[in-house]
């Protein structure tokens, strides 16, 4: 990839984020609702409990980074409000708590609200409203749509390009497989058999020979393997959020079956999924990767990771290092101070996505080497780039290969 860089200002804290900042002249002081000379407030659902309850960890990941920052004294001396609500992965609790957030505790903006179905509840109503719903915790295709939706931008790369990625490797190394699809029923779920066909083109339709969605209020899988199994497949295309793809990997395992095993990137987390399923279980399993896995001993040295290490053991010592949702949040977190930076006093909900579609070649600590957020007025994708990985199976570390 290319490695060249443009010689702007850096600033190093703990939080290791390379601030790049354009040169824009300090203007009068602007704010809309939830902004003030001495605080920026903003709003975050999350996974406290339910069925996706691991992801929990993100939210309050973040909440430890802005406590950071603002013992650091703040964005341009203003502290970080940052409210954030359980809504259990339940769609109408999402609507319930956003409402809440715009119009009881008047929140500037939303920020990095996770999940497909829940950000789906309340995608219109934001848009609406005019407030930005900044970096949505999903890679469903729909958040990159400036002309429908202007108020709601994606951050990491589309679960569809993903599909895609994973459609070219079968090709290339596995063209006779035959494709068995377990996916959660839903948009998410979706998004990712549609970016696998799409990728085959023609022959997704005898290359796939069986499909089987699951809900999120189902117990287990274990149905939905054994017949997954028993149609002949011997590659697994496994689409499911970290508790599911737990169990259909241990499922897959007690049941002999021996497929080429693809999972997707938003379970790829050894921390969460690949240990409680069974390492030696997972030892072989595919994935992509645009973060630097924690558990990834090549990155033992570098500094953008002993930068995560020292944010983690003094702001959130209670997170589990080898989660790959301590890292993501971490990150997505250092490009909203980016886009805050950018801000200046102009604190509007115009400008905050003025701003964060006015992000050029940033580049991040935990990022995977050549990957940078950029986008525009008209890209709302701000991550892109992925790389495969094999996971080895030997003491937790999944390799890019």
């Amino acid at each position: 990839m290319n490695r060249s860089r443009r010689q702007l200002l850096v600033a190093m804290g703990l939080g290791g984020m390379a601030v790049l900042v354009p040169g824009a002249a300090r203007a009068e002081k602007k704010y809309d609702t939830g902004a003030t000379d001495t605080e920026i407030k903003i709003g975050n659902t999350c996974f406290y409990s339910g069925p996706a309850s691991s992801y929990g960890t993100i939210g309050r990941c973040e909440t430890a980074f802005f406590k950071m920052i603002n013992e650091q004294g703040g964005i341009n001396g203003r502290k970080i409000n940052f409210i954030s609500y359980d809504d259990a992965y339940s769609p109408p609790k999402t609507v319930e708590q956003v409402r809440k957030l715009v119009e009881s505790d008047e929140v500037l903006f939303m920020f990095n609200p996770l999940g497909t179905p829940t950000n789906t509840a309340v995608h219109k109503y934001l848009n609406a409203k005019k407030v930005p719903h900044v970096f949505v915790g999903t890679g469903a295709t729909k958040w990159g749509d400036p002309e429908h939706f202007p108020w709601t931008i994606g951050f990491q790369p589309n679960y569809q390009s993903e599909g895609r990625i994973y459609a070219g490797y079968i090709i290339e190394q596995h063209p006779d497989a035959k494709i068995a699809v377990l996916y959660q029923n839903d948009d998410y779920g979706k998004d990712y058999v549609k970016g696998l066909k799409d990728g085959l083109g023609e022959k997704a339709k005898s290359m796939v020979v069986s499909e089987a969605p699951y809900e999120t209020t189902d117990p287990t899988v274990d149905s939905q393997i054994v017949n997954l199994k028993a149609s002949g497949a011997d590659l697994f295309y496994n689409v499911a959020i970290p508790k599911f793809a737990a169990q259909a990997i241990r499922k897959v395992a007690e049941l002999g079956w021996k497929p080429a095993h693809i999972l997707n990137n938003v379970a790829s987390s050894v921390g969460v999924t690949l240990k409680p399923a069974g390492l030696e279980n997972s030892k072989g399993i595919l994935s992509t990767f645009w973060l630097k896995d924690p558990t990834d001993p090549t990155w033992k040295d570098d500094a953008g990771f002993k930068q995560w290490v020292a944010f983690m053991d003094k702001y959130y010592p209670e997170g589990d290092k080898s989660d790959l949702n301590n890292v993501y949040p971490y990150t997505v977190s250092q490009t909203l101070i980016q886009v805050l930076k950018q801000c200046g006093d102009d604190l509007t909900r115009d400008n905050i996505m003025k701003q964060a579609v006015n992000l050029h070649d940033l580049e991040l600590p935990m990022l995977l080497p050549g990957i940078r957020v950029n986008t525009s007025p008209t890209d709302f994708y701000p991550v892109k780039q992925m790389q495969m990985a094999r996971f080895d199976g030997e003491g937790g570390d999944c390799s890019v290969r």
